[in-house]
């Protein structure tokens, strides 16, 4: 191996990243409502914490994840060293320039953070359509949206425009990406691990029915962005959330108690029905939009994040694939974020305090990430996966 160990796979410095920038981001947005630090400068602070949780934090684990997967997929050789370094690069620049887009100019700053997503999907493209691996291109397809929604995002604050349309745009990315990708990797997972342990029943295959839970997520997705208070937007949500959970129920998470590094992909997802959940109710008025956006964002995106993160990087570092309980009490934290971060916009006369104590939880649980998982990142161990 040459070069620096950082830059030898995609998952360790965009993991290392994501999990740093998680808990400094969220410390300046805190610093920025208390002490009101001019944070994002013209972006607007507000703008630059949505922004930052969508494309800054979330793009970096995406990162992560697909230049880890990708080459898995196509056998490929993974991206390292100096395109790795450049890339990486790309993404630093963004969060940087970001904090204070005026000190190089507003508009370049903007171009600048730009970049990443486009870079990723080429480099990603590439190396699908070069192992011919076309299955495969539906996960890019969630990519092409969350670039998409990026500028949108981008060009709803310079008209000084609503960011909600963009964030609703980013999330259904995400999400759509967890319907996807984690249909394909909780019941893998589930299956290997009962299979270990000698059960005899295990996870029903993808079929069908899978595909239907996917479309018609898909489907209620779309009806969300273009009209979160429609009729329409209600029917497919509450169709889709009873899919997604009779999907869930066919992977048997329940065999898998014992093991935490598993069941909280279990647990991830079923924020993904919940999420289907909180738009019905939004769409009939009964939930703030506000709160619907953290049961995606905290719950479904944010967790499975967290979940994806710790077994891939004890996977390819050659590591037991099995929940510390440093991990075991990160996942406590965010599930702990996730559930009482909605309930700011529901229990308005204690809208600050559980806006602080959800701050804190996610700070906590991405922190202990980062002690228990940067080891790990920057050591040179025999790379290995499941």
């Amino acid at each position: 191996m040459t070069g620096p160990v950082l830059f030898s796979y995609g998952f360790r410095p965009f993991f290392l990243g994501a999990g740093i920038w998680a808990v400094l981001a969220m410390l300046l947005w805190i610093l920025s409502l208390t002490l009101g630090m001019p944070l994002g400068g013209s972006y607007d602070a507000l703008n630059w914490h949505a922004h930052e949780m969508l494309f800054g934090f979330g793009s970096a684990v995406l990162a992560g994840f697909l230049l880890t997967a990708v080459p898995n997929w196509t056998g490929s050789l993974p991206v390292s060293g100096t395109p790795l370094i450049i890339l990486a690069g790309f993404w630093l620049a963004g969060r940087l320039v970001f904090l204070y887009p005026d000190l190089i100019h507003f508009y370049a700053a903007i171009a600048l953070e730009s970049l990443f997503l486009p870079l990723l999907l080429l480099i990603c493209a590439r190396e699908i359509i070069a192992g011919k691996q076309w299955k495969n291109l539906k996960v890019l397809i969630g990519v092409t949206i969350l670039t998409i929604a990026n500028l949108i995002f981008h060009y709803s604050v310079i008209t000084e425009g609503d960011i909600a349309l963009a964030s609703r745009i980013a999330v259904s990315a995400y999400v759509l990406l967890i319907m996807i990708i984690g249909g394909r990797i909780v019941p893998s997972f589930t299956r290997n691990w009962l299979n270990r342990n000698q059960k005899t029943r295990f996870p029903v295959p993808f079929n069908r029915y899978d595909a239907v839970c996917i479309i018609i997520g898909a489907f209620a997705l779309l009806s969300w962005i273009i009209s979160p208070e429609t009729t329409v937007t209600l029917l497919l949500a509450c169709l889709a959330a009873l899919l997604h959970i009779a999907r869930l129920a066919r992977w048997r998470g329940w065999e898998t108690l014992s093991e935490k590094l598993l069941v909280i992909l279990h647990i991830a997802y079923a924020f993904i029905p919940a999420g289907f959940i909180a738009i019905a109710l939004s769409a009939v008025d009964y939930l703030n939009a506000y709160s619907t956006l953290h049961i995606l964002t905290v719950g479904a995106v944010a967790l499975m994040m967290l979940a994806v993160m710790g077994r891939a990087t004890r996977g390819h570092t050659g590591h037991a694939l099995t929940a510390s309980p440093l991990t075991i009490l990160s996942y406590i934290c965010l599930i702990a974020s996730a559930v009482l971060r909605p309930f700011a916009e529901i229990i308005l006369n204690y809208f600050h305090t559980i806006l602080a104590v959800s701050a804190l939880l996610w700070i906590a649980a991405f922190a202990l990430f980062v002690i228990e998982y940067a080891p790990m990142l920057l050591q040179d161990r025999r790379q290995r996966s499941e």
